[in-house]
């Protein structure tokens, strides 16, 4: 095994350990309180007692119903289930067959609106978005349809960290009456949710965005958003996702959302002067450099740059090697020698958009991390583009 007891971890924005006090929390449904919320004798009610509570302290963070709350394995699978079971809802109901999203969205939604139009014969629209990958509310109003099945705009972008206005992109579908899905994974762990005041129908999260396990997650939907299943069998999730919970890792999403927002204040007082000095030194210090997303429309945690004349896996993979953790962009898209699809939508040339480089902060960073991350990265992007000649 590599010893990373040295390394300095600067990826948060692809996953984070799990909090301790998370741990605590999982370890007596792994094996004392093992039952299945679907049995009927007592071992199972424990279970099921242990599955609603998770479930209530999810809908109080957000500031919903209980019953509004679905887990899933992931937010990937919540972003799944929020495009595919609405637009063919909605296709069912009232003929739709308009789905509208962004250029700069996750894969999980990227990939699947693509798939609902290659083999569903869904007409997919992309939205316009300015430099920084954001989206006009007014531009969401001059293209919804009456055919529009679904509006979908991400909360916070996991590659340039750019915070969208989903508030008042929601109350523009809402005028319609348009169902609105925004992926909310990266912004569940830094961002006040109030789904109560939102005009959100649909939101995806998952647990290890913010201090909670792999493999878990949760869609949000709204009272009324009538979804088609897209995993059948037993009727757990009020029959929108078949399959036994996984117990421990819903009780451990539950505990991290629930410290994410008592500790929210501390960690972003903490994260954000770490951010922009970060920033600004790079972009002070290191010629031909951009930074990507919005300056002040950004998470807490994220800085995200391109440098010209870089390969962005080469510079990661040499960061790597300094004892740095970082990626290339999206962590979805290490290895891909292709540029970032991302990237490209803001209006970026192919050259420019290979040497991306993503640097997301967490809350064990310290700032002398960020001091010695900002003492080697000068030197470390001098010599890939001297490899690259």
């Amino acid at each position: 095994m590599m010893d990373l007891s040295t390394k300095i971890y600067l990826d948060y924005a692809a996953t984070t350990p799990v909090d301790e006090r998370v741990v605590e929390a999982m370890l007596p449904y792994f094996s004392r309180d093992f039952g299945n919320p679907s049995s009927v004798h007592g071992f199972g009610q424990q279970a099921e007692a242990a599955l609603e509570n998770a479930r209530e302290r999810i809908a109080s963070v957000l500031q919903t119903s209980a019953s509004e709350i679905v887990f899933t394995s992931c937010g990937t699978e919540s972003d799944n289930l929020a495009l595919r079971g609405a637009v063919l809802s909605q296709r069912t109901q009232r003929g739709a067959n308009h789905l509208l999203i962004t250029p700069v969205e996750h894969h999980a939604v990227g990939h699947t609106a693509e798939q609902l139009a290659r083999y569903y014969g869904f007409e997919l629209e992309y939205l316009p978005i300015d430099q920084y990958g954001c989206v006009d509310p007014q531009d969401v109003k001059a293209r919804i349809r009456p055919d529009t099945a679904l509006v979908s705009v991400i909360y916070a972008n996991n590659e340039i960290g750019t915070i969208n206005p989903v508030d008042e992109i929601g109350v523009v579908c809402r005028e319609h009456g348009v169902l609105f899905h925004t992926d909310a994974v990266q912004a569940a762990a830094h961002l006040p949710i109030n789904l109560e005041a939102a005009q959100i129908d649909l939101l995806a999260i998952g647990a290890h965005k913010f201090y909670g396990p792999k493999g878990v997650g949760a869609l949000f939907i709204r009272k009324g958003s009538n979804l088609v299943p897209s995993q059948t069998g037993g009727a757990q999730e009020y029959g929108m996702r078949a399959g036994t919970q996984n117990i421990p890792y819903i009780v451990g999403m539950a505990e991290a959302l629930r410290l994410a927002r008592l500790e929210r204040s501390e960690r972003s007082g903490k994260l954000i002067p770490m951010r922009d000095r970060l920033i600004g030194q790079v972009l002070e210090e290191i010629p031909g450099v951009r930074l990507t997303g919005h300056p002040e429309r950004r998470l807490p945690n994220h800085a995200s740059f391109v440098f010209e004349g870089v390969d962005g896996n080469t510079l990661s993979m040499m960061l790597d090697g300094a004892g740095f953790a970082c990626s290339s962009g999206s962590a979805c898209k290490t290895g891909n020698p292709e540029p970032s699809g991302v990237l490209l939508a803001l209006g970026l040339s192919p050259a420019w958009a290979l040497g991306s480089l993503r640097v997301t902060l967490g809350k064990g960073t310290t700032p002398q991390e960020v001091d010695q991350f900002l003492s080697v990265l000068p030197g470390v992007v001098e010599r890939v583009r001297a490899l690259q000649g």
